[in-house]
């Protein structure tokens, strides 16, 4: 096959693409607007692979995507604002990227004909859920501009396999961890502040509540919807490894050698959602499972950022 892949100079999306190319004989173009978050040194190992095409381009540009697009068997459509609090500081750039582009990539792709595309989305679209796991029939109740972005593209995906035909298969999963993720998010934040014997920053009371993901994990179960998930269905792609970000941060001091004095307590983010769980039971049915144990992987992770320096150091610097 020939892969459209969107936003793959992200963290999920790079990790994707490696994934696809040490795995298959697909292959591939990454199509990514390099902003702040999309990395070209993310895919600097795949750069000489001939079966590896890049393409700077923007998904709001119909022109950029009607001339990059036609001719591919697939789109997995990683491209989106994804902070929280970004969301929360400037959320017209979210509304923008992730419903505008997703209807506009949607749009583009349907009249190229693809015979697969898959849209990436996040647990956050159902909202806190106090007990038991979101299924993907429950009702989306997002609660923040990133969440509702997000619900809304997956709804205009959606949109265009009921009206056009559009063979959309979309994909939810929970917190992600792993290599080359940008140093804003909680893991590679503390990780990266605790290496230079900075305090990390801890919302409210620490008791908010997140399923922990291992990156390539969730590349598997991705990979296993374009195959062999049955279109206009939505899979849920979660671990089990629910832990408060008290835990969390537990382990990662322990894991880098520090103590509970580096811990800063800092106001509760605005509308903070306290527990995201989500039922798996579909994307098993598929094939899929977990590989990583969750304190193995974390710790291979704290020891990749650890060995990659020259990779976060600038970006920390600049964020």
């Amino acid at each position: 096959m020939r892969l459209f892949i969107t936003g793959a100079a992200g963290f999920i999306g790079s990790n994707y693409a490696r994934h696809v190319l040490s795995t298959t004989d697909d292959e591939i173009t990454v199509f990514d607007a390099l902003t702040y978050a999309g990395n070209r040194s993310n895919l600097e190992d795949l750069e000489t692979n001939p079966r590896f095409n890049f393409i700077h381009g923007n998904i709001c540009d119909r022109s950029a995507l009607e001339k990059a697009l036609p001719g591919h068997t697939a789109v997995i459509h990683f491209a989106a604002e994804s902070h929280v609090d970004r969301s929360i500081e400037n959320p017209d750039e979210f509304i923008r990227t992730n419903c505008d582009g997703t209807n506009t990539i949607c749009d583009v792709a349907n009249k190229a004909g693809v015979e697969r595309f898959i849209h990436i989305s996040t647990d956050e679209v159902y909202g806190s859920i106090e007990n038991g796991s979101s299924k993907e029939s429950d009702p989306l109740d997002p609660r923040s501009p990133y969440s509702a972005s997000k619900a809304g593209s997956d709804l205009i995906a959606l949109s265009h396999y009921s009206t056009h035909g559009l063979p959309v298969i979309v994909t939810r999963s929970s917190n992600n961890y792993g290599p080359y993720q940008f140093p804003e998010k909680i893991i590679p934040l503390f990780v990266t502040n605790l290496l230079n014997k900075r305090k990390v920053p801890l919302y409210g009371d620490g008791k908010n509540i997140r399923d922990w993901c291992h990156v390539s994990d969730n590349c598997v179960g991705i990979d296993l919807a374009l195959r062999k998930g049955n279109v206009g269905e939505i899979y849920n792609i979660g671990a089990g490894n629910e832990l408060t970000n008290l835990q969390l941060t537990h382990t990662l001091l322990e894991l880098t050698g520090n103590d509970e004095s580096m811990i800063t307590w800092v106001d509760d983010r605005l509308g903070h959602d306290r527990r995201y769980s989500i039922d798996i039971q579909k994307i098993t049915k598929l094939g899929w499972v977990q590989e990583h144990d969750f304190r193995d992987g974390l710790a291979e992770t704290v020891k990749w950022y650890t060995q990659h320096r020259s990779w976060w150091e600038p970006l920390k610097a600049t964020k």
